[in-house]
């Protein structure tokens, strides 16, 4: 049995859809991060890193988005949710998520964890003053070069394109106008 470790609004609703998708037996345990429970021993337990997403298995615990979609993928293959006879194209859609996860990801983050990152408060607010350009700069990366579409991945829906759904419902949030990028 699969268990999701997941806080609303986070990245962990691309997993949430991801093992949906693949038609996978699985429960979730919600973290509440309004009362800090990501730093409760009993998660840390679960997950050290004191985040969202952490998916039990039964071979051990996973952490980070891009390396849970891609062991749903491949545990579940007749689900289609990736190119797993295409080491090539399994590679690209892997390192699109990975540009999701390390550059668009982090950009929004400075919004609201600027902390992470400096203490001073010019510093924070210099960060959130940046968000709008930097979020905007990966989505037209996106919109004008590495979407293939009607999916990230071209023809195929994969476990791209829920990590991509997930990540763009914040571009408002972050004072991106979301009609800058119809596809």
């Amino acid at each position: 049995m699969l268990t999701l470790y997941y806080t609303p609004h986070t990245c962990a609703l691309a997993s949430h859809i991801a093992l949906i998708e693949a038609g996978a037996e699985f429960g979730t345990h919600r973290i509440d991060f309004r009362s800090n429970q990501q730093r409760a021993p009993d998660y840390l337990a679960v997950n050290p890193k004191g985040r969202v997403p952490a998916l039990v298995t039964p071979r051990g615990v996973l952490t980070e988005t891009p390396a849970i979609l891609a062991f749903i993928a491949q545990s579940f293959p007749a689900a289609g949710l990736a190119p797993l006879d295409d080491a090539f194209l399994f590679a690209e859609m892997q390192a699109f998520n990975s540009y999701l996860c390390s550059t668009v990801h982090v950009a929004h983050a400075h919004r609201m964890r600027g902390s992470r990152w400096a203490d001073e408060p010019e510093a924070l607010e210099a960060m959130k003053r940046k968000v709008p350009q930097s979020v905007a700069e990966g989505f037209a990366l996106i919109e004008t070069g590495l979407l293939r579409g009607p999916w990230v991945m071209g023809d195929i829906y994969t476990v791209a394109d829920p990590y991509l759904f997930t990540i763009a419902q914040w571009m408002e949030a972050d004072g991106v106008d979301p009609a800058r990028f119809p596809r």
